[in-house]
């Protein structure tokens, strides 16, 4: 299976010289422009990215993560040690062909299974079928 997942984390503060503790950060020095920073566009790049976002009031950083050769996800029933109630999400397991991987503070988007081929539903009832088992509200059971 194909899993898509929204993972969380806290804003990790950069600070430099022209800064003072508690001045926030602004939209350039958190997220600047990859070209004018790196000199390429970050889709050269094979790193993770994390974008800041709001939460809360508060600015955290979220990144998009595929993971392909899922076997199984499961939520475990109560939160775990490493679960942060001050961010969204929680820890998932994924059950893959070599082992469990666990993603903390994750959101799920989407789980594909990339071996189903599309076929008609089994048990579709077009609009000009009557649906089974329906009784008018005159009759009486």
């Amino acid at each position: 299976m194909l899993v898509h997942l929204r993972q969380y984390k806290h804003e990790e503060v950069q600070f430099d010289d022209n800064r003072t503790t508690g001045e926030s950060q602004t939209e350039d020095t958190v997220n600047p422009d990859a070209e004018d920073y790196f000199g390429k566009d970050m889709d050269e790049f094979d790193v993770e990215t994390w974008d800041t976002v709001e939460y809360e009031g508060d600015p955290i950083e979220r990144r998009s993560v595929t993971i392909e050769g899922v076997t199984a996800v499961s939520v475990p029933q109560e939160p775990t040690d490493e679960d942060d109630p001050d961010l969204p999400g929680r820890t998932l397991q994924l059950r893959m062909g070599g082992g469990i991987e666990f993603m903390e503070q994750a959101e799920i988007v989407e789980v594909q299974d990339m071996e189903v081929t599309e076929s008609e539903a089994e048990g579709k009832v077009s609009k000009e079928d009557d649906p089974q088992g329906k009784a008018s509200m005159d009759e009486e059971p």
